[in-house]
């Protein structure tokens, strides 16, 4: 906060610290049930530049890799996503939630398509009601583990893609533009939408930028002289990938076997992913009661999760206590990439599952949730080994 501060924080352009907990806080939840390590948007300024293949190889690609990836389709009037990865079935629910459609090597994939009697059935609503389509295709959707989401966002500047960077916390969207000068300008309207939002660009991806002759091996630029370069440094981008125009990709698409796809044109975007993904990162769990550490691990209302990335917290989200079954919550936690839990107290067999799962327990803490993750960090934090010997807490605290 500056000197200057006035407190008017829909006025102030300062990217503060209170206006980034202000922006943080405006997130919606993903499922209870969902943990999402990474999201990355990908966008364009316009229609027909191969956003949603784009979308899919990274998918594809990052999956090859080891990772579990999922595809959230927000281009809800025009979804291609299930025809891409030849996705037939339908999605189903319970009382838990919506369940995503697994794609053939196991990509969660989840689309409007997937909800429609018929594929080819219109989506005639309204702008409103698109978007919070899409809000939901995150807030209700059991998505699991996952390390990286990729949200293929409908072209342009309107309703949903503004949903999206208000309430789903993206990590970075990749813009996917074509050769020529026309849609060139309209990326920029994409760049710039984004510099508004404070999102962070990955890079800029041109589709259809040339055509390899199979008889000479000659490239001819079949939409002309390419103006990405020019854009990019504008912007002081990145230009990621120049895919070709190739017969088999849209072969793949059509036949919904997009997975087994060949080429190595997107491998840099894959390696920027990747390395963040193996960034400095830590995922700190608080036992709370409303923003305060508990007194007993079981018995918390909520866990405070506090993502921190080279010792500077990121993230911020609360997950619901999910239930009292001895042995769960250690575990349940763990399967969501927690490396360290704080609380004021715990049991001893927590602590040993905890320990087995190379997750750090610090016990013996109080206050405030978030200063107590502080403190941590500055290495001011330390355990006092307080277990939790209460019979009636046996279950929830992990005996």
């Amino acid at each position: 906060m500056s000197e200057n501060c006035n407190k008017c924080c829909d006025s102030c352009e300062e990217d503060c610290a209170d206006r980034k907990e202000e922006k943080t806080g405006l997130f919606e939840k993903p499922h209870e049930l969902s943990s999402i390590k990474k999201v990355f948007g990908v966008v364009s300024g316009k229609g027909g530049v191969g956003k949603s293949l784009v979308t899919s190889m990274l998918a594809v690609m990052m999956n090859r890799l080891g990772y579990h990836t999922a595809i959230l389709d927000a281009d809800i009037t025009g979804p291609s996503i299930p025809k891409a990865f030849g996705i037939n079935e339908k999605a189903t629910g319970s009382e838990l939630g919506i369940y995503p459609i697994k794609s053939m090597t196991g990509i969660d994939v989840m689309s409007v398509n997937l909800l429609l009697p018929n594929d080819t059935d219109p989506v005639v609503w309204r702008g409103p009601i698109i978007a919070n389509t899409v809000k939901q295709f995150w807030t209700d959707v059991i998505w699991g583990d996952i390390d990286f989401m990729f949200v293929d966002m409908p072209p342009g500047t309107g309703d949903v893609p503004l949903t999206v960077f208000q309430s789903i916390p993206v990590d970075g969207i990749i813009v996917v533009t074509s050769p020529q000068e026309l849609v060139s300008m309209i990326v920029t309207k994409a760049v710039k939408m984004a510099e508004m939002m404070n999102i962070p660009i990955v890079g800029l991806v041109e589709n259809m930028s040339y055509f390899k002759c199979p008889d000479n091996d000659k490239e001819y630029k079949v939409f002309g002289e390419s103006h990405i370069d020019e854009i990019a440094e504008k912007h002081n981008l990145k230009v990621l990938a120049k895919l070709p125009i190739d017969s088999r990709i849209s072969a793949a698409c059509d036949k919904g076997l997009i997975e087994l796809f060949e080429g190595d044109w997107l491998d840099p975007i894959a390696q920027i992913l990747k390395n963040s993904e193996e960034k400095e990162m830590l995922r700190i769990a608080i036992a709370g009661e409303g923003k305060n550490v508990t007194e007993h691990f079981g018995h918390c209302e909520v866990f405070l999760v506090f993502d921190v990335e080279d010792g500077i917290i990121v993230k911020e989200e609360s997950l619901p206590n999910p239930g009292h079954k001895p042995g769960f919550l250690p575990n349940y936690l763990a399967d969501r990439g927690v490396n360290v839990i704080i609380s004021g107290g715990m049991g001893g067999g927590a602590v040993d599952i905890f320990n087995e799962r190379n997750v750090e327990v610090i016990v013996g803490a109080s206050g405030n949730a978030k200063v107590a993750v502080e403190k941590y960090l500055r290495g001011e934090l330390k355990t006092t080994g307080s277990i939790c010997h209460e019979h009636q807490h046996h279950d929830e605290c992990g005996h």
